[in-house]
């Protein structure tokens, strides 16, 4: 964050300054070699960036410094126990678990002989606990515990669960868990990378090539894209060796950096065609489309970066990692932008034109036409629009967070299939117990656990004094919950209590008054925890991405009202997000056409890492458009004018770019991982919404509701954006004198 605070206030860099047409000089007159060391570079890359996605891991749910986290430690260390991350299913051929005991019991005691496990019990080991027992009594569970880091215990656990996967004459089983599910998981999203990655790039290539109708631009774009990819494939593997980096960073490397790179290099080849058209020679195209498009540019990265290292301030891994791979794609597609496609357009020169222009005269273009439509009656047509965007994100009120499980995945998936079994098969869910956890205390806890079990959603309580159901002990004290002078005891939640609300589960359990300290953890209680580190965190990032994306758009356009505009339409555009989240992911609605089950409920984490990302570009269109009408702005002081010429010239770009990327992020619908399917269906959504509708007609009807007071600010600001902030234009352009005067005739 201390970087990009640098770059903001850096005058000497986004400032009207020799720098960036110094850098545009520079690339044309040593154009040869940049391209040479570029493509060095990019093989470099690619090398290294080859074993990110094996270097990446899908991290446990915790809550660093949370009770839980803390409980999970203390019944590592001073108990040597846990919550189990293997479970295996096993299926009477018979349909009687009592009949198979010595298999079950021969089966228990060679898992728990495996290197690696830690601990491992079952039905038959555990006095026949009901909590492992199947209601019809055809099948029984086996739970084990292997600790360690996560990445080697989920390959332990992959090993375990192939080797116990078997079939004999007299059992079937089956291997599931919790991190044979996440293990899946990140399996599953390393294979929608590599298909995505096979079919997104010639998918560009396609649409670039209808776009440029030159071939070599069009490999030139996608060569930008694919060196942001790689580059944040390597500087990802990198972190990785200090820190845990989620799997699906490389899924979100993979769009981003065709979409930024695409993004910048259709605005900068657009101003350098039209340099060219202009009359002027190569090296001022490039030098003028340096100091004009490529300032929007770094702007435009500034904006996207601020929004996606703001998910560093989350204290959870996984958010954070897409906090790494969003400031690498930024700086890898703003150096291909700024620096490689500069020195390949020198090489191009005139070759960069289409062979048969297509251009007319601004007046003639839709985006023209329009934007005058639009501002003939803003408050009508501006107000209908609005009507509809708020119509489609209305179901976003009714946004539900649960717990993720084994349904992210396939239904054919292994994992899933022995989830889905026990889900419907069991009353009740050992391997998500709760886990009340006394370090300091082995005083009688019996009225503890009687109160415990009375909890409504708790099936029964193992505990010292024995096990309890309902306020009564079903059977006798059991030795292994005491030790080391403190005890623990275990409370089994229903298939209900977690499918409906596990949150309300641990708050009534954390609320029945201990007689000494207690930490409480497990499974359900480490999602709470997450959540809430989450959302307490929340307010904080938002307040980071709102403020820092006005201070940007302020310093670049002198105005108070244009950056709360644009804040206001980039969170129409998400509430739009939101509202298709939840009528298909959580209510269900094309289910069966997208191939996945619905809970009821979303995970929390995916929304929040979406906002982050479909802000961040909603800027960068943002800055595009605001720029270009800007520019005209100051060359004629006429809003009406501006509104239109800018729309006209900035428009088909952001339109081709948000076709480009909403493709690319709809290839994730067809995904295995829900996760990915949530990212795919609903960013595209949200892109195309806010590229066609919200800054075609929402923005233009503001802007001319608006009138000039768009370009207002008070004295003492405007002083401080005259030192300093970004300006293309000298001091006494026509517009200039207009900024200054709060009461100007709107035009």
């Amino acid at each position: 964050m201390r970087a990009i605070t640098r770059v903001l206030f850096d005058s000497t860099l986004l400032r009207s300054s020799p720098v960036l047409p110094s850098l545009g000089r520079f690339t044309v007159r040593r154009r040869r070699p940049v391209l040479v060391a570029a493509v060095l570079l990019t093989l470099l890359l690619g090398v290294f960036g080859a074993g990110a996605i094996d270097a990446l891991s899908l991290s446990r749910i915790d809550a660093p410094g949370s009770e839980s986290d803390r409980a999970r430690t203390v019944l590592a260390d001073q108990f040597d126990t846990g919550p189990p991350n293997l479970v295996l299913l096993v299926t009477a051929r018979n349909g009687d678990v009592d009949g198979i005991r010595a298999d079950g019991e021969r089966l228990t005691a060679e898992l728990a002989a495996q290197p690696g496990v830690a601990e491992a019990a079952s039905y038959w080991t555990r006095g026949d606990s009901p909590a492992l027992r199947a209601e019809d009594g055809t099948s029984a569970l086996v739970l084990a515990r292997v600790p360690g880091e996560v990445n080697a215990a989920r390959a332990r656990v992959g090993e375990l669960a192939e080797l116990f996967t078997r079939q004999s004459a007299t059992v079937t089983v089956e291997a599931g868990g919790q991190d044979v599910v996440f293990r899946a998981i990140g399996a599953q999203a390393r294979t929608d990378f590599l298909a995505a990655e096979l079919f997104v790039i010639p998918l560009v290539l396609v649409l670039l090539l209808l776009w440029f109708r030159r071939v070599v631009l069009a490999l030139v774009t996608l060569g930008v894209g694919v060196f942001a990819i790689l580059g944040t494939l390597a500087a990802l593997r990198g972190v990785a060796t200090v820190t845990s980096v989620s799997t699906f960073g490389a899924n979100i490397a993979l769009v981003m950096g065709l979409a930024l790179g695409v993004d910048y290099c259709l605005f900068m080849i657009a101003r350098f065609r039209e340099r060219l058209r202009e009359g002027a020679t190569v090296e001022d195209a490039v030098v003028e489309t340096l100091r004009t498009a490529g300032r929007t540019v770094l702007f435009s990265g500034i904006t996207v970066a601020t929004s996606l290292l703001a998910l560093l301030l989350f204290p959870l891994s996984f958010l954070r990692s897409f906090g790494y791979a969003g400031a690498f794609v930024v700086v890898t597609a703003v150096v291909g932008a700024l620096v490689i496609l500069p020195a390949a357009l020198a090489v191009l020169g005139d070759r960069a034109l289409p062979r048969r222009p297509r251009e007319s005269a601004v007046e003639q273009g839709r985006w023209f036409r329009l934007a005058h439509t639009v501002m003939r009656r803003p408050a009508l047509t501006g107000g209908l629009l609005l009507v509809v965007a708020l119509a489609i994100a209305a179901p976003a009120l009714g946004l539900r967070f649960g717990m993720p499980d084994a349904r992210i995945l396939p239904a054919d998936s292994p994992g899933r299939t022995t989830a889905d079994t026990i889900r419907a098969d069991y009353a009740q869910e050992e391997s998500d117990a709760l886990y009340v956890v006394a370090p300091h205390d082995t005083s009688d806890v019996t009225a503890y656990a009687n109160q415990l079990s009375e909890v409504d959603g708790i099936a029964q309580v193992d505990s010292a004094a024995g096990r309890f159901v309902d306020g009564r002990r079903t059977a006798p004290a059991d030795a292994r919950f005491t030790t080391d002078g403190g005890t623990y005891l275990v409370a089994i939640p229903t298939q209900s209590a977690l499918e409906n609300d596990p949150a309300a589960l641990v708050d009534a359990l954390r609320a029945v008054p201990p007689p000494f300290d207690v930490l409480i953890g497990g499974s359900p209680a480490e999602s709470v925890d997450w959540r809430d580190q989450m959302t307490e965190r929340l307010p904080l990032v938002l307040a980071v991405i709102l403020a820092l994306t006005f201070v940007v758009l302020f310093l670049m356009t002198g105005s108070l009202l244009l950056p709360l505009k644009a804040t206001v339409l980039n969170l129409l555009s998400l509430g739009v997000m939101f509202g298709v989240l939840v009528w298909v992911f959580q209510n269900g609605n094309l289910s069966g056409a997208l191939g996945f089950t619905p809970t009821g409920t979303l995970e929390s984490s995916i929304p929040v890492l979406m906002f982050c990302i479909v802000y961040g570009l909603s800027m960068d269109y943002e800055v595009f458009i605001v720029s270009r009408i800007r520019e005209e702005y100051l060359s004629t002081g006429d809003t009406r004018t501006a509104v239109a010429v800018g729309l006209q010239r900035s428009g088909p770009l952001v339109t081709a770019a948000a076709v480009i990327l909403a493709a690319s992020f709809a290839v994730y619908a067809t995904g295995g991982v829900v996760y990915l399917k949530m990212i795919g269906v609903g960013m595209a959504v949200a892109v195309l919404v806010d590229a066609l509708l919200i800054r075609g007609v929402l923005l233009p009807a503001a802007i001319r509701i608006a009138g000039t007071a768009n370009w207002w600010a008070p004295a003492p600001l405007r002083r401080l954006h005259e030192r300093l902030g970004i300006t293309e234009a000298p001091p006494n352009h026509p517009g200039a004198a207009l900024t200054r005067v709060p009461g100007h005739r709107r035009r």
